[in-house]
């Protein structure tokens, strides 16, 4: 059973009650990201993130963390574009309990200056390990590529000069600007009864304050072309794609489908056709990334400088098949049926559930159910895949981005020019 209750302020608490869960888990929400920070910000809403768990007027961040073990809890949080998250996952007797720790730590965190200072260090190993790891920083350079200097493209944890200049006063700034009601959401899944839920944050978030906002979130446009990052490294690593659908467009299904086919799986077509036949490499795959206004369907692989170019051949043979018509039935079924295996299997974690509906809130202020969403997939038809295969890829030049031993001018451009004549 769902319920949802919009405060007098605008903050939102919904929940999903499933009685046969011993489990709730509970999340508290900011409908903002780093796509909402400025170049010389960026890095501040994941650093937030961190500091929530520093400690607060009443609780050290030891105390938080022996607490939330006193109640076996799982605790966590991430940043991710255009959200914020803070979420545990408790038995239902403890939920109580949990309620007043993460809310004690989402509305009185006290931004310590050396707890800052020591945490600025976390994060700034954290940035170079990302650094560090091949298949990690090509996503993160090809995004900024793709998105063209659009905040979109930032990286989430920010760069070694922004998070260094990051102080306190920008944080506190930040919240007054962006952690309005309006933008937090309340979020419960498990044995969960709704009253009791809202009677505990009511008189905390209920009090709330602050101007609700228009929202400024200029809408991105995707860029063409090669972005090629030199370092002696084993592997060239590279990420090529085209722009997607948003969260809400009608596309979205077929994307997720032709995501599927295209390199979503074992049984993939650029899985069996790059590493199985030809042995290309060992890692690739596709994947699609969406947001409220816009998207990307994108291909990662890693492979030695001698078989980029064959690599990128076979990708753009194996796109170009698809953007001509070559799915059939069975491929379309078999897509379909691992789409909604894993959404079935899914369902039956709290989790995913309690994320499910507060993405949902956010993007489609409603709940979705599983029906609706699973009706979407199975009305998808073959035409209708082919049609977004060639709106993401058909009769243009690809974004390519590479990380590796690999310059410019060793590259074969033709590979990188779709067509779907």
């Amino acid at each position: 059973m769902y319920n949802k209750t919009v405060l007098k302020n605008g903050v939102r608490i919904i929940s999903e009650k499933i009685d046969h869960l011993r489990s709730v888990s509970l999340g508290i929400w900011v409908n903002v990201g780093s796509r909402d920070e400025t170049s010389s910000e960026n890095g501040v809403s994941h650093f937030i993130e961190h500091m929530v768990f520093k400690g607060t007027k009443d609780r050290t961040s030891l105390e938080i963390a022996k607490e939330l073990d006193a109640i076996g809890g799982f605790s966590n949080a991430f940043t991710g574009k255009e959200s914020t998250c803070f979420y545990a996952k408790v038995l239902d007797k403890h939920l109580m309990a949990l309620c007043d720790i993460l809310s004690d730590m989402f509305l009185n965190s006290i931004f310590d200056p050396d707890d800052m200072e020591r945490e600025r260090q976390v994060i700034l190993q954290e940035i170079s390990m990302v650094e560090d790891t091949p298949d990690d920083n090509i996503h993160v350079l090809f995004n900024r590529f793709f998105w063209d200097n659009h905040p979109i493209g930032m990286s989430i944890l920010g760069t070694g000069e922004s998070v260094s200049a990051i102080g306190k006063d920008t944080m506190l700034s930040y919240i007054n600007k962006y952690y309005m009601p309006d933008r937090i959401l309340v979020a419960a899944s498990g044995n969960v009864d709704h009253e009791t839920l809202v009677s505990y944050f009511e008189p905390f978030f209920g009090s709330i304050s602050g101007k609700n906002l228009d929202r400024e979130r200029p809408i991105p446009h995707s860029n063409t072309g090669v972005s090629a990052h030199f370092k002696d490294l084993g592997q060239v690593h590279i990420c090529l794609g085209g722009e997607g659908p948003s969260l809400s467009s009608k596309r979205r299904f077929p994307c997720a489908i032709l995501n599927t086919i295209l390199g979503g799986n074992m049984s993939s077509r650029l899985f069996q056709e790059v590493r199985e036949k030809r042995g290309l490499a060992y890692s690739i795959y596709s994947f699609a990334s969406s947001y409220v206004d816009s998207g990307l369907l994108a291909v990662y692989a890693a492979t030695d400088l001698q078989n980029v170019n064959p690599l990128l051949e076979t990708i753009r043979t194996e796109v170009e098949k698809i953007t001509k018509g070559a799915i059939s039935k069975t491929d379309l079924s078999a897509a379909k049926d691992h789409l909604i295996g894993g959404i079935s299997l899914a369902s039956e974690s709290s989790d995913n559930r309690m994320m499910r509906i507060a993405k949902n809130e956010m993007v489609f202020n409603r709940y979705v159910k599983y029906e609706e969403l699973i009706t979407g997939l199975e009305r998808v038809t073959v035409d209708e895949v082919v049609e977004c295969a060639g709106k993401i890829f058909g009769d243009r030049e690809v974004s390519l981005a590479t990380f590796g031993p690999l310059r410019e001018e060793d590259l074969d451009m033709s590979n990188l020019e779709y067509t779907t004549r």
